[in-house]
């Protein structure tokens, strides 16, 4: 797992650094001090699976990061860290595309919940208090149906491609674990267990397969 950590304090950044570990031991944490480093560093780095940056940036606010990003890696979620408590501030950064929002205020464990359901592609953002069970179960037809990610997508379409795990990986620059979590969400999102069902429930939903490649092999 990589992630790329912006912030213009080197002391928040080592902090991060610690804090992320509890995502994988093993994991990469790349550090940019500045926005125009941090795209420097996410175009050599096309095997990204995470972006967390500082709103208040020296060269960019956050809004123009995001949206810099968003042109530049539109599959990389970028999860938007501010000392701000202001609702209305993640309310912007959230209708901008930032895939989750994270006061400084807040601790290393509900930050690391909401990372990970980033990086399984889940949508982190809390749902509305005071609703009983039924209430929240039921179907609201104001709300959008739950869909798909781009990225989440295109594992999909290898998928029905019949490409492995590791084939994906390979194909998309993300890592197996990243491959996996994406491929669990689409089991989650078809209601199935396994990757025939989800071949079969996708392809009655007319997703389409990613063009052949030689690399691609059986998953079955």
């Amino acid at each position: 797992m990589k992630i790329l950590v912006v912030d213009d304090h080197a002391l928040v950044r080592e902090g991060l650094r610690q804090v992320l570990k509890g995502l994988d031991e093993q994991i990469e944490v790349l550090e940019a001090s500045a926005c125009a480093r941090a795209f420097e560093l996410a175009d050599l780095h096309p095997d990204l699976d995470l972006v967390l940056m500082d709103y208040m940036m020296p060269d960019l606010n956050g809004l123009l990061g995001l949206e810099a990003f968003g042109k530049s890696r539109p599959e990389l979620p970028v999860v938007m860290l501010t000392g701000s408590a202001d609702p209305q501030l993640e309310v912007r950064l959230l209708a901008r595309g930032a895939a989750g929002f994270l006061s400084k205020g807040g601790n290393s464990r509900d930050m690391l919940r909401l990372l990970r359901q980033v990086l399984d592609g889940e949508d982190p953002r809390p749902k509305a208090g005071g609703a009983t069970q039924t209430q929240a179960s039921a179907p609201d037809p104001t709300k959008p149906a739950p869909h798909l990610t781009q990225r989440q997508e295109q594992v999909l379409a290898l998928l029905l491609a019949g490409a492995s795990n590791k084939i994906i990986s390979r194909e998309l620059y993300i890592s197996d674990e990243t491959t996996r979590n994406h491929v669990s969400a689409i089991f989650r999102f078809f209601g199935v267990e396994s990757r025939i069902q989800a071949v079969l429930a996708a392809g009655r939903a007319g997703y389409m397969a990613a063009p052949p490649s030689s690399e691609s092999s059986s998953p079955f």
